[in-house]
């Protein structure tokens, strides 16, 4: 696989990369000079309070999401989105113009006014953003492409903010922010016009267009709810918003009150924890194998947690210096807690976002992926006023700024053990991920002969406990395994396996009702186009040998013909999880960061199947290494 960097220099992803971070750039650069002007020269541009200003003005550039997002969501399914996002580069090019006035002549209503149609110009690219990546990029790119738009987003938002700020403070400022902001956005068109045509499905092609937004709206929202993990992804995602706004607003106060520090302080702590978010959403391709990996949300859920409540505490007791620049803040080393805390915040939250959006992309129908994109985006909206209502309840309670912010870190716990009691598969999926990236070091070979969609039947030799959780992760799709019925009831594994809907099974003189029924439940998971494993050989091998495989496979494929990939496991014999006769201290030794494989071997179609030829090329496939 080549590296996520390389996408940038394709012209599938390069020129849509570039307009979006020229987008978010210019949009914080905006935002943020304006609010700068206001907070010090408001009173020459208006009698309102400064404070209520700034505030009415956040809540401008949020309304469009609430207002128009269903709409665009319609229009980005039904037209060709790189078309769409030449519009919108145009559409920005006019917004930024008046925009320059406003800064010009100090108008409060062309600023105010173009901050809205900036947040307009987010909405309508907002669908077209995410929607466009399946279109473009290929199932094992899509987590590096997202893992590259969030970086890159964070980046942006993190450099226009600090560029606003610098350039409007200068003579002439508000000239310097209005010429810039244009000449941006001029780049940004120029850009999007090497995206290559992402057209619509036949479907959304022909689709008529609601203009009624609140209707839209409702019935968006109503759409998002039909594909229960999307749904439950898309609360994720709007909870991540949520917690990271509570973080990114308290900063200035938190300075200025608690670390002591002046407002270059702010900017530091504002891009360690950009800066996280950017690593963190970069390592997900290298920590996923190139491949939606939603082990990974728990993961980063847990890190939101585990670091946001250590913040906390490496807030308590600090000194109160005089007020500290950056240079001072960084030499001391009563901070150095902190700043790490922020970044590995800031790190487990691209480890949570960046495979919820990957999944959402994957999970969702074409004809409908940029309506359900617009839904997110309306919930993300939704959530982050709810945040600034949670946040501002926390304070009338009477806590402080740094118990803000670990009952925030709390409360993320809590939404995470909803969600995942809600879909088991992401915590089936942490297990797993865990299991191999602690114990083992997995190596897959020609496992994308395994079908990305459809019905087949799986083959491989059975060596350990743990078989079924290592060919889960080395196979994206999910698999059906059908297991010994004692080995499906081991404790803490029957979880996982009850979550993947392994299908027991018992030797037909020992249970035969467990024995048909498995029969009936195989034939339906194949009818259902569902990927069914099984172990031919009945058993767990006693001497890393493969036994002769039963007849059970041919009977399988004579009551459902599919076809039957072969799989061989390399490496796993010896293992604590093995029937190995040696000490368990030396299986375990052996088991600790072990090379293991997982072969796939090619297609073999319904007609040629017996279980010698199976036995025969799963041997082949394994060689001599157990």
């Amino acid at each position: 696989m080549s590296s996520q960097f390389s996408l940038l220099k394709q012209r599938r992803f390069g020129p849509f990369f570039v307009t979006q971070f020229l987008g978010a750039f210019n949009d914080n650069l905006y935002k943020n000079a304006m609010m700068i002007l206001l907070a010090f020269q408001g009173a020459s541009i208006t009698s309102m309070s400064p404070d209520i200003v700034i505030q009415l003005s956040g809540g401008l550039f949020i309304l469009p999401f609430f207002l128009f997002s269903a709409t665009s969501g319609q229009i980005a399914d039904k037209m060709d989105k790189a078309r769409l996002a030449r519009f919108v580069k145009l559409l920005e090019i006019a917004i930024m113009a008046i925009g320059g006035l406003g800064f010009y002549y100090k108008n409060l209503y062309l600023l105010m006014g173009a901050l809205f149609l900036m947040g307009l110009h987010s909405t309508i690219f907002g669908p077209v953003k995410y929607a466009i990546l399946p279109q473009h990029l290929k199932s094992e790119e899509l987590v590096g492409g997202n893992g590259m738009v969030e970086m890159g987003t964070n980046v942006a938002i993190l450099l226009g903010t600090m560029i606003g700020g610098v350039l409007i403070a200068k003579q002439n400022g508000a000239m310097l922010v209005g010429v810039s902001a244009l000449v941006i956005a001029i780049i940004g068109y120029l850009s999007s016009r090497g995206i290559p045509s992402a057209p619509p499905t036949e479907e959304a092609a022909t689709m008529k267009i609601n203009w009624n937004p609140f209707t839209e709206t409702w019935r968006n929202l109503k759409f998002t709810r039909q594909n229960r993990t999307v749904f439950l992804s898309i609360l994720g995602i709007s909870w991540f918003w949520a917690f990271g706004l509570v973080f990114l607003s308290q900063f200035p106060n938190l300075t200025k009150d608690v670390l002591h520090g002046d407002e270059s302080v702010v900017s530091l702590l504002l891009t360690l924890f950009s800066v996280g978010v950017g690593i963190g959403s970069l390592l997900c391709e290298r920590l996923s194998g190139h491949k939606v990996e939603i082990g990974l949300v728990p993961f980063g859920a847990i890190g939101l947690t585990v670091f946001g409540v250590d913040a906390y505490f490496a807030m308590a007791n600090l000194p109160a210096p005089p007020v500290q620049d950056v240079w001072a803040f960084l030499a001391d080393r009563s901070h150095l807690r902190l700043i790490i805390d922020l970044c590995l915040i800031g790190m487990f939250g691209g480890f949570y976002i960046v495979p919820l959006y990957a999944l959402i992309q994957i999970r969702s129908e074409p004809a409908h992926r940029s309506r359900i994109i617009a839904g997110n985006n309306i919930l993300n909206a939704l959530f982050m006023v709810l945040s600034v209502g949670m946040v501002i309840g926390m304070f009338s309670a009477g806590l402080t700024i740094p118990q803000v912010l670990l009952a925030t870190s709390l409360i993320n716990a809590l939404v995470a053990i909803y969600i995942f009691t809600l879909v088991p598969e992401f915590l089936m999926r942490f297990l797993v991920w865990i299991l191999v990236h602690t114990l083992y070091r997995l190596k897959k070979d020609n496992v994308e002969a395994i079908p990305e969609e459809g019905p087949a039947l799986l083959v491989c030799n059975h060596v350990s406990y743990v078989d079924a959780l290592v060919i889960s992760a080395a196979c994206r799709r999910p698999i059906r395994f059908v297991m010994d019925h004692r080995i499906f009831r081991i404790p803490l594994l029957n979880f996982i396996f009850r979550t993947s809907k392994a299908i027991p099974i018992a030797p037909g003189k020992e249970n035969p009702e467990v024995l048909e029924r498995a029969y009936d439940t195989i034939d339906a998971a194949l009818k259902d186009g569902d990927l069914v494993c099984i172990f031919p050989e009945g058993c767990l091998t006693s001497d890393g040998e493969i036994a002769e495989f039963k007849s059970g496979v041919q009977r399988i494929i004579e009551r459902t013909p599919v076809p039957v990939i072969p799989l061989a496991l390399q490496g796993l014999w010896g293992s604590v999880f093995t029937r190995d006769s040696k000490p368990a201290l030396r299986r375990l030794k052996h088991g600790l960061f072990a090379k293991i494989a997982v072969k796939a071997g090619n297609l073999v179609q319904p007609t040629e199947v017996t279980p010698d030829r199976l036995r025969e090329q799963v041997l082949s496939l394994r060689g001599p290494h157990k």
